[in-house]
């Protein structure tokens, strides 16, 4: 028996093996089924364990209420005009802390129903929001994306930042669990109202009610409270200041949601925004294009600090309201215009960057980059005066083809034989391709870099036109730096910057002027530019003293300009639209010339009459005739340019005989250096102290020495400058 029933259990054993051989897949997807069920529970309770404690973790170390309540984010800045005066205030603006019980419910229920409805239900995270995210990243294209709560919101504004980083967003969610933990829903409500950014520095409900609606939150309306509450999503687009239309479109939508979660009625709902009265808002007009510009410096002129400053600029707010009117009044229709004004140290004293701030802060005069025009000549007939032309010189304004480019003048006419001086006043273009080509448009190119231009510059033969696009600030500080005599010019706006309590942080310093051409160059340029006003294109920007300048205009009048100085005072103009389409009738000798005028005469108003000084002071190997050069010529007044286009230090004493730097005193026949006398001229009688030549050099030249060998190849010359002698004939000859 026992033997019977060791058999019956043995067939039993083999037969359960034999079970589960038959069965493999049922059982191993139960088996798996199990696995993943223990261990999803395992790491979801592991993973509750942490959060949990990481939430405690977070709750400890939370500030107090009061404390919170206390803490204020941002940094004050008071800016002033050069005499003291206040002009604006930025940075966080706060009003009355308001409890719970004093924020009216409208205004609760606006911005629960736009930013956070189930707001009295979530822990802090909202789990149906964040699951409709990821349903939505899963059946979408769409980036993982949840709406924040406005608990999180909170935690967000009082701990962290705005990146964009799953790291940030863990830590705002444990945030948020942990005030939900610490504090109330009614507490956290109170926080998040009186410290939301709503645009404008304003911080709080109380502080935009009265800074758009002139009266404290305590009497918001519910038109009102639906303003304020959709500006939260994007402050600075919905702004009513900035834009109406599109914060009572806001509003709108703020009112059909609280309708919706019947949190109003349908005759609430039914409010017009657009018949709320808003306050006008001083502070944003044109002296913001100013400090826009400005204000961004101090990050580098400033050590890192977070307490209340005061900024001391060089604004004249005269001046910049003078500006501000001129462009106005003169600009035309549907255009936009810019301004930029430097005293001749640098100093801004008045910016315009558009016609309305409010309208548009995308500032003109120092970020767009427009095609100057003809105002782009300035470094065409600097490169010409350098290279040695004069304002008598003699050329011709007749039909040119440089590389395939033929230009053609404004009226479309030729003068035929002109002096330079009338070719820059009356903006020959054919003249001006002339000059470039002979010059180098790479030297033309190395002029305009010189004078401080930081675009991108062509150096194709269009480019004397003014082809390549550039700054107003910029071709302000080119013509100021010739109104410096050819000292460059540096623009600057921040004076000084101190604390509330009057700790110095910061003085500007002036920085050595660099020379970037001889003040005789600078003479020349100042005598065509006042011509330019005096007789030529840019007679509508005189003003009843020396005014020096010129005009610019693009194809198809898309782009007008005018630049000019006066009494130490450079303004620079430019009018045009902003998709750069053409504007009828626009010419830089009108409107822009116009504007320029109209600001000009108030800027030099309390400003002596300053003549200009036009003198052409060049050296003397310039101004005599080759055969008398070595009577008078001395090396010291010699400019030379390297091959980058550079000068190169005048010869001084000690550094040879009378040669130039690297020069050849026995130049291949048919040659002439500067400074030296053609061969078979001997001077008269003069001293040793005064000679201009060695004795070695006019005994080979009068053949009391022998000459070297023809064959002997001689050194290198340099690239200098060198003009022809002045004719002796009353009508010289043109120069092309």
């Amino acid at each position: 028996m026992a033997e019977r029933g060791s058999r019956r259990a043995a067939a039993e054993a083999q037969r359960r093996r034999q079970s589960r051989q038959t069965a493999p897949g049922a059982t191993g997807w139960r088996l798996w089924l199990r696995r993943a069920f223990v261990w999803g529970g395992g790491a979801a309770l592991l993973g509750l364990l942490f959060l949990g404690l990481a939430v405690v973790f977070a709750m400890r170390s939370l500030p107090s209420y009061s404390s919170l309540q206390a803490s204020q984010p941002g940094q004050t800045i008071v800016v002033r005009a050069r005499d003291g005066t206040e002009i604006v205030e930025l940075g966080p603006s706060y009003g009355k802390w308001l409890d719970s019980g004093e924020i009216p419910q409208v205004m609760k229920d606006a911005m629960i129903s736009v930013e956070d409805r189930r707001f009295y239900s979530h822990p802090g995270v909202d789990p149906i929001g964040l699951a409709r995210a990821v349903y939505v990243w899963l059946t979408g294209d769409r980036r993982l994306q949840a709406t924040s709560t406005i608990t999180q919101q909170l935690a967000r504004n009082l701990f962290l930042n705005n990146n964009r980083s799953f790291d940030r967003k863990f830590r705002e969610g444990i945030l948020s669990l942990a005030l939900e933990a610490k504090f109330s829903k009614e507490q956290i409500l109170e926080l998040y109202l009186n410290k939301v950014y709503f645009g404008g520095g304003a911080y709080g409900v109380d502080s935009a009610s009265r800074k758009f609606f002139s009266h404290d939150a305590t009497d918001l309306s519910v038109a009102e409270a639906a303003i304020i509450a959709g500006l939260v999503k994007a402050p600075s687009r919905f702004s009513p200041t900035a834009d109406v239309d599109a914060a009572v479109n806001r509003a709108n939508v703020v009112l059909s949601l609280m309708r919706q979660q019947g949190r109003i009625s349908a005759s609430e709902a039914a409010v017009d925004p657009s018949a709320v009265k808003l306050k006008k808002d001083v502070s944003q007009n044109s002296v913001r294009y100013f400090t826009d510009w400005a204000l961004p410096q101090l990050d580098i002129l400033l050590p890192e600090t977070f307490e209340p400053i005061e900024v001391w600029t060089t604004l004249d707010t005269g001046m910049q309201q003078a500006a501000a009117t001129a462009i106005k009044a003169n600009v035309p229709s549907g255009s936009q215009g810019a301004l930029v004004s430097l005293d001749r140290d640098g100093a801004v004293l008045a910016m315009v960057g558009g016609t309305d701030y409010v309208t548009t802060n995308y500032n003109r005069a120092t970020e767009a980059v427009r095609q100057p025009g003809s105002a782009w000549k300035l470094f065409v007939y600097l490169a010409a005066l350098e290279a040695g032309y004069t304002p008598e010189d003699r050329v011709k304004d007749v039909p040119v083809t440089i590389d395939g480019w033929s230009p053609r003048n404004s009226g479309g006419g030729y003068a035929g034989e002109i002096d330079v001086r009338s070719a820059f006043a009356y903006s020959k273009n054919t003249v001006a391709a002339q000059l470039g080509n002979e010059v180098g448009f790479g030297t033309v190119a190395s002029m305009a870099r010189r004078f401080g231009i930081t675009t991108p510059i062509s150096t194709y033969p269009a480019m004397v036109l003014g082809s390549s696009e550039t700054r107003v600030i910029d071709m302000t500080r080119a013509f100021a730096s010739v109104s410096a005599g050819g000292q460059s010019v540096e623009p600057y706006g921040i004076v000084r910057v101190t604390t509330t309590s009057g700790e110095e942080l910061y003085r500007h310093e002036a920085r050595t002027a660099t020379r970037l051409v001889p003040d005789y160059v600078a003479a020349g340029m100042t005598d065509l530019l006042q011509t330019a006003v005096s007789t030529g294109t840019g007679r509508s920007a005189q003003i009843g003293r020396p005014v020096a300048g010129k005009t610019g205009t693009t194809s198809s009048n898309k782009d007008g300009w005018f630049l000019g100085f006066s009494s130490g005072i450079t303004t620079g103009v430019w009018m045009g639209r902003d998709d750069a389409k053409a504007v009828p009738g626009l010419q830089g000798g009108t409107a822009p010339a116009r504007a320029f005028a109209a600001y000009m005469k108030y800027a030099v108003k309390d400003r002596p009459v300053e003549e200009f000084k036009t003198d052409l002071q060049l050296p003397e190997w310039q101004l005599e005739p080759d055969e008398e050069q070595i009577l008078g010529g001395d090396p010291e007044d010699y400019y030379y340019i390297d091959e980058g286009g550079n000068l190169v230090e005048p010869q001084r004493p000690g550094a040879g005989p009378g040669l130039p730097p690297g020069g050849n005193p026995f130049p291949p026949e048919g040659e002439q250096q500067p400074g030296y006398p053609p061969p078979g001229r001997r001077p008269g009688p003069a001293s040793e102290a005064t000679q201009a030549a060695p004795d070695d050099f006019l005994d080979r030249a009068t053949g009391a020495r022998p000459a070297p060998s023809p064959s002997a190849p001689p050194p290198p010359r340099p690239r200098s400058v060198t003009l022809p002698p002045p004719q002796p004939t009353a009508s010289p000859q043109p120069r092309f």
